[in-house]
């Protein structure tokens, strides 16, 4: 059956395995200073202008996973970024607090072939980490990780230090530029996605068409998809 990720990314399935094989090829754009700059410039005030315009919502929401399940507000999140240095990033905690020591009892469930975990229906989500996650507001705290520089606000997803321990070489190229909060895959139909080796084709495919133009369509579909709620 066509994958339909394949579909709107533009290329047959045949297209995305045969892009596997080829070597990590990057944009001309990562190449000039200026337009590198113009990223990170975009990146700073981007994040600034969004922290304030949403830190009454950011407050709220805070309040509501206190008030809603025992545990800290914030999931500290250790993931790896560029050239596969770790940091810690934060999201507003959307599951139990014992989430991470539940996870391998649901390790046969993992909807995603290859090292990223991934559950439509995650028993160990909470009520409102279901409903922030369907409008992707539990990464708004991710901002912060872009206004210090280990994120952009378009790039490959970081994947958990744990799941980058499994990554072949090849899924390791995603991490050749600064990870992002969004990314063509999530913009592409990213719940259909059920092959990581394809995540990460539309990753690369991102790194080889890398312009300012480009992030800045990216930018805009995701907030298409935010109010949509095409999140899980």
């Amino acid at each position: 059956m066509p994958n339909r990720v394949a579909q709107m990314a533009g290329y047959s399935p045949a297209e995305i395995q045969a892009k596997i094989r080829q070597p990590l090829v990057f944009s001309p754009g990562w190449r000039s200073p200026l337009r590198t700059a113009g990223k990170r410039v975009i990146d700073i005030l981007g994040s600034l202008v969004l922290m304030l315009l949403l830190s009454p919502l950011m407050t709220v929401l805070a309040v509501l996973v206190k008030a809603t399940s025992r545990g800290p507000i914030f999931y500290r999140w250790q993931v790896v970024g560029k050239d596969g240095r770790p940091f810690l990033g934060y999201k507003f905690r959307s599951m139990v607090a014992n989430a991470d020591e539940l996870k391998k009892a649901l390790a046969d469930q993992n909807e995603m072939s290859g090292p990223v975990f991934k559950l439509a229906r995650d028993p160990r989500v909470t009520a409102l980490g279901a409903w922030m996650r369907r409008y992707s507001l539990d990464e708004l705290p991710q901002f912060y990780s872009v206004l210090k520089g280990n994120m952009s606000l378009v790039g490959p997803r970081p994947p958990l230090v744990s799941e980058y321990a499994g990554f072949t070489a090849y899924q390791k190229q995603k991490l050749a530029v600064k990870p992002g909060i969004t990314c063509l895959w999530q913009v592409s139909g990213r719940n259909q996605v059920i092959d990581f080796d394809e995540w990460v084709g539309l990753d690369l495919e991102y790194i080889r068409n890398w312009s300012l133009m480009l992030d800045w369509k990216i930018l805009l579909r995701t907030v298409r998809e935010v109010f949509v709620g095409s999140g899980r």
